[in-house]
């Protein structure tokens, strides 16, 4: 059985549409979310998905192998960054080469980098006067969404189109892809 662990720090929504995605297939579980938030609402959704979530701090993540440990312990397969926020030091790296993915709510390489997430990003495409914006899934390296992209899927957008309409037009995609390219992932490295 492929072991997926998910990090997020938010609301959980992809999350969730990741753990129910995978809930009836016997090949593939979701062992675990990974939240570095005491109060992410990832929490509430795990407990009533009934999927185990642990809470972790900056010590555990960047200056121990705590986090490293437990991942190995739990025969992970793919880490899946669905809204995680913090930058992934180069130790969890070197320990799941090409295990990491992350979705980024742009084409990459347009609005990446660091404290470009969430509604910065539909923001920005919004302030730059952008016609389509879309969905990066791309492995993560040491630096924040420069890691080599999987897939990309995009969206048009109208004049009219404020960041709360581009952030649903980005979400819609975001849940009719993400779950799918980890199917993929997971069956393309038997």
């Amino acid at each position: 059985m492929k072991k997926i662990v998910l990090f997020a720090s938010g609301s959980g929504s992809n999350a969730e549409r990741i753990i129910n995605y995978f809930k009836e297939d016997p090949t593939v579980a979701v062992s675990c979310v990974l939240t570095n938030k005491k109060e992410a609402k990832v929490l509430e959704r795990c407990k009533r998905l009934k999927v185990p979530a642990i809470y972790f701090n900056r010590e555990a993540f960047y200056t121990s192998d705590t986090i490293i440990n437990f991942l190995k312990a739990q025969d992970t397969d793919l880490i899946v960054l669905a809204g995680f926020l913090w930058k992934i030091p180069a130790t969890l790296i070197a320990a799941f080469p090409n295990k990491i993915i992350n979705i980024h709510p742009s084409l990459l390489p347009k609005y990446g980098g660091k404290g470009m997430y969430g509604s910065h990003v539909h923001q920005a495409v919004k302030d730059n006067g952008e016609t389509e914006t879309g969905i990066t899934i791309h492995y993560v390296n040491e630096n924040y969404d420069e890691g080599g992209v999987i897939h990309q899927a995009k969206t048009q957008l109208e004049p009219t189109d404020g960041p709360l309409e581009i952030a649903e037009k980005v979400h819609q995609l975001e849940y009719g892809h993400f779950p799918n390219v980890i199917a993929s992932l997971l069956k393309d490295h038997g």
